[in-house]
């Protein structure tokens, strides 16, 4: 930053305003310089012109040009004959010689700008020579910069100057972990600029507080800032790489890889199309490389991280490159490129990165230990590993996780099997407290990432035990936690209802115009714009609440009976079935989990190919056939899955709880489950709390809808190829219940119908976004009622039947969460659901729907109620594909 009035003589009235204005309002200080130079200036008045040029296109243009004009404004310096003058030019242009990548001289010409300039002058461009040392990473350099420079600032009153430096020494502290002291340095300079009219400062400042939350673990006060930040900087016309990488940053430590690696490459594309910094290039490149190996894309990190290296070291930033070097070797691990010389690689870098004060040598030494194993070198493990772990007692969340993964990894090497559970516990319990400050429930989702292989080893650690009670506990420890915390209400924030009304208009106008064949770009265009707003807003509230005990296998032996709970643990890829229930949990091996997600997309499938009755009509042949290879495929799927356990699953109800990426099974068209009564639950532990949910005040024990039907409410959604033609026929039969439909069934009057309420019937068309969850939808008649909607419920139904096609689907997330229309409503009171896996016949569903409803009114539960209600279907490859396809969530 290089803007401010500069000592010296006598100048025209107006010049002196330039430089200060070049970071409050670039736009207008550009256009003063270039009226300047149109009007014949003195060498001086011309210096600052070119001065104030350069540095817009220093840091917002192309840096070509900005050479030029910073190296004219120094020649003009000289002919002016201002010492002070000539060392501010002469910063200016140093700053951007190394920003260029030639760090020799452009610091050669900040040295000869702290000579030549008076004492004020001199603190100035010390802070510049201060921050280009941050920059290269050479951080005790910087603040021996800063410690002469700020007390010269302050006493001179210059408060833009004072409150920049105190900035830049915040952020050095950050750099290496002294947190504590950033924030005294950020609060003492927000002081500041509430005092100036610096305004790409005050974004600046925001922008700060934001990598100061990040840091200290509180997301979403990062994002709201980085959010903030970013339309500050919008409003003034410059972009802000800096702060496009911090949110990148922010987005990964969320679990949100796949969205930072979208921005990060993007952002490299823009700066390299505008011929941009090439210090910003290095560190987006590294950025890039971040991103893609938490997206589990080695090849692109070892490209973008081997690109950073080589710009880094051209640069002479040794802090830089030893971060980008980290990423290199992870990748290559990752990609199976394990050796001697990569371990001994790794084990130095942990050193180099030690001795720069970067909390990061302790995923060096870990990725040093982890190399070791695969390579049989006990005793370098051994030590590796062991300096890892030092690291997990102090520092942020993620670099705990790390040094706790690394001492149950030193421990499971050498035999210990209680210290690995010892070690696993502490680490996710260090990410527990970390994912209870996120109020949204996809940030509690996604960021389980973080602990998946602490909770992966204590799994393969209870199966070597032979302790199945104590396997079963780890398989539930990590699986579907986000739902055991009721997800943070959205704040009344006006914009966010704003934003959703709208969303909701122009969802309703997209669909309007597809429906009658008109091209929709721009509606489309705004309404990724208002999704992209919307989740900006969720994703930064605040968690509160506590997370629900530890889960007890004897509690779940006791409530289950003579009933079965099945749990399938993924342990190594391969299929372990946990049968529980008669006082016991028994193990048995089955399939590996690729061939059943194999099989699971080929059942669904079939199943949708099935649901279409034009074709049923068209050719009856085709139909019996096609439900034959659905038959034979679901006999294959029960193989893999739940193997010699199915003859262990006793008569009564069965729950099923599968790992979240085998949660679109469709478990009834199993031949063991066909006539079963049969549920699925996300965990053992949501089930049971399921069960725990009372039915609303006044209710009949047990949920029964009463005959008048109080507590019933029943929606028809537009667009039914059957018109919702369940719903006239339930309503005669729940004389009292609220009807939704023709016109009222807006996304507002549903809400409101159905807080709280005991049974609802919602027949709508549903969408199912695996791009983005938190979006899936239902079709009301004023736009789409998404999860975001759901979750500003006071409570949801006791019970609820979608007949929507795709409404039962979860996309699995994180470690072993997930995220759809049913994972909202669990955790807001809701004690069952019925819904669909897959698309479905609307009239055959219509049929399924009075036929569950009968069920329900005479006392059954969801699952009991559904398995009679495919009895009473016709038995036609139709129905009962429509039969097969829904599916009983919950305990109710």
């Amino acid at each position: 930053m290089d803007g401010g009035s500069t000592p010296g003589g006598p100048r025209p009235p107006g010049a002196d305003d330039l430089l200060s204005l070049v970071f409050a309002r670039p736009g207008e200080a550009v256009a003063g310089a270039r009226a300047l130079l149109s009007g014949g200036p003195s060498a001086y008045d011309a210096s600052v012109a070119h001065q104030v040029i350069g540095i817009w296109e220093r840091d917002f243009g192309d840096l070509t040009v900005a050479l030029g004009h910073l190296r004219r404004a120094r020649a003009l310096a000289l002919g002016a004959g201002s010492a002070d003058r000539e060392a501010d030019a002469l910063a200016a242009l140093g700053v951007a010689v190394v920003h260029a990548g030639h760090t020799a001289r452009g610091l050669a010409h900040l040295n000869a700008g702290v000579a030549r300039g008076t004492a004020l002058t001199s603190a100035r461009v010390r802070f510049r020579r201060a921050r280009i040392l941050w920059i290269l990473g050479r951080h005790r350099e910087a603040l021996d910069d800063l410690r002469p420079a700020i007390p010269v600032l302050r006493e001179a009153g210059d408060t833009i100057w004072t409150a920049r430096a105190l900035t830049l020494r915040g952020l050095i502290h950050l750099s290496s972990g002294s947190t504590e002291q950033a924030d005294l340095d950020f609060a003492a300079a927000e002081k500041l600029w509430e005092l100036t009219e610096q305004d790409h400062d005050r974004g600046v400042a925001v922008w700060n507080r934001g990598v100061a939350a990040s840091l200290s673990g509180d997301l979403p006060a990062a994002l709201r800032h980085y959010d903030e930040a970013a339309w500050r900087f919008e409003a003034l016309g410059t972009p802000a790489y800096g702060l496009i990488m911090d949110r990148c940053s922010a987005l990964l430590a969320a679990g949100l890889a796949e969205e930072a690696q979208r921005e990060a490459e993007r952002a490299v594309a823009q700066l390299e199309n505008a011929r941009g910094q090439s210090t910003t290039r290095a560190e987006l490149m590294l950025v890039a490389a971040r991103a893609a190996m938490a997206a589990h894309d080695p090849g692109t990190a070892v490209a973008r991280a081997t690109s950073a290296i080589r710009l880094f070291t051209s640069q002479r930033r040794d802090w830089w490159e030893a971060h980008a070097r980290l990423v290199l070797f992870q990748a290559r691990h990752a990609a199976g490129r394990t050796s001697g010389r990569l371990v001994r690689d790794a084990a130095a870098l942990a050193v180099r990165l030690r001795s720069l004060g970067s909390q990061e040598s302790v995923q060096a030494s870990l990725l040093a230990g982890r190399m070791s194993l695969d390579l049989g070198w006990a005793r370098d493990a051994d030590r590796h590993l062991a300096d890892a772990a030092r690291g997990r007692r102090h520092g942020p969340a993620p670099v705990r996780v790390a040094a706790w993964l690394a001492h149950a990894l030193r421990a499971d090497a050498a035999g210990r099997r209680a210290a690995v559970f010892a070690a696993c516990r502490r680490g996710l319990d260090v990410l527990d407290e970390h994912r209870l400050t996120l109020g949204a429930a996809e940030l509690r989702a996604r960021v389980t990432a973080q602990g998946a292989e602490l909770a992966a080893l204590a799994q393969r650690a209870g199966l070597a035990s032979g302790d199945t009670r104590r396997l079963l506990a780890w398989s539930e420890r990590w699986r579907a936690t986000a739902l055991a915390v009721p997800p943070t209400r959205p704040p009344d924030d006006p914009g966010l209802l704003r934003d959703t009304t709208a969303y909701r208009e122009v969802t309703g106008r997209v669909e309007a115009a597809r429906s009658s064949g008109r091209p929709v770009p721009a509606l489309e265009r705004e309404q990724r714009r208002l999704e992209r707003a919307i989740r900006a807003r969720t994703l930064r509230a605040r968690g509160s609440g506590a997370l629900a005990g530890p889960f007890d296998p004897r509690a779940l032996l006791e409530r289950l009976g003579d009933r079965r709970l099945v749990e399938i643990a993924d342990v190594g890829g391969e299929v372990h079935v946990l049968v529980c229930g008669g006082g016991r949990v028994r193990r048995f091996a089955a399939g590996r989990i690729s061939d059943a997600a194999v099989e699971i997309d080929h059942l669904r499938a079939g199943l949708r190919r099935l649901s279409y009755r034009v074709a049923h009509v068209a050719a009856a042949g085709w139909a019996a056939e096609r439900l034959a290879v659905v038959e034979a495929g679901a006999r294959r799927l029960q193989e893999t899955l739940l193997g010699p356990a199915v003859r262990h699953l006793g008569t009564g109800p069965v729950t099923m709880v599968p790992p979240g990426r085998l949660h679109g099974v469709p478990w009834a068209a199993l031949p063991a489950l066909r006539d079963r009564v049969v549920g699925v639950s996300p965990s053992a532990g949501a089930w049971l709390r399921a069960g725990d949910v009372p039915p609303p005040a006044g209710a009949a024990a047990g949920g029964v809808p009463p005959a008048s039907g109080a507590g019933v409410v029943l929606v028809r959604g537009p667009g039914l190829a059957g018109g919702g033609a369940e719903v006239p026929s339930l309503a005669a039969r729940y004389g009292g219940a609220a009807v939704l439909g023709d016109g009222a069934a807006t996304v507002a009057a549903v809400l409101k119908a159905i807080d709280g309420s005991l049974l609802a019937h919602i027949a709508a068309h549903g969408t199912f976004r695996a791009d983005s969850p938190m979006f899936s939808a239902l079709r009301m008649d004023d736009g789409r009622l998404t999860v975001h909607d759901l979750e500003r419920l006071g409570r949801a139904p006791y019970r609820i039947v979608l007949s929507a096609c795709d409404s039962g689907w979860l996309e699995p997330v994180g470690a072993d969460e997930l995220l759809g229309l049913a994972a909202a409503l669990l955790p807001l009171g809701t004690a069952g659901i019925v819904a669909s896996l897959v698309p479905v016949d609307d009239e055959a569903a219509a049929e399924l729907s009075v036929a569950l409803h009968e069920g329900l009114r005479s006392g059954l539960g969801m699952a009991e109620a559904l398995r009679d209600a495919r009895g009473a279907l016709p038995g036609d490859p139709l129905h009962r594909a429509t039969g097969w396809s829904f599916t009983a969530i919950g305990a109710a």
